[in-house]
């Protein structure tokens, strides 16, 4: 994947976790960005529209929610680049 991964997360957050782990599995370079650090939470809600995460951004697209339910848009995004 050319585009670096974004992911917003929060510690001890099982989700983020998740996702984390799924990046980490299929060999995605991701920088992430934690949302309790001064900041960045206004940052992810001005660019993305939601501070809560975790969000992954992924060629300009924001998921949010539950792992369970980024995962399925995460697997169609990857399979294309």
């Amino acid at each position: 994947m050319s585009d670096l991964v974004l992911l917003y997360t929060s510690p001890g957050c099982p989700d983020c976790a998740a996702v984390r782990r799924y990046l980490e599995a299929h060999d995605v370079a991701y920088e992430e960005r934690d949302v309790t650090a001064p900041g960045v939470a206004e940052e992810a809600k001005s660019r993305y529209g939601v501070r809560v995460a975790p969000i992954t951004v992924i060629a300009g697209e924001a998921l949010w929610g539950t792992f369970a339910h980024q995962k399925p848009r995460l697997d169609a995004l990857l399979a294309e680049t």
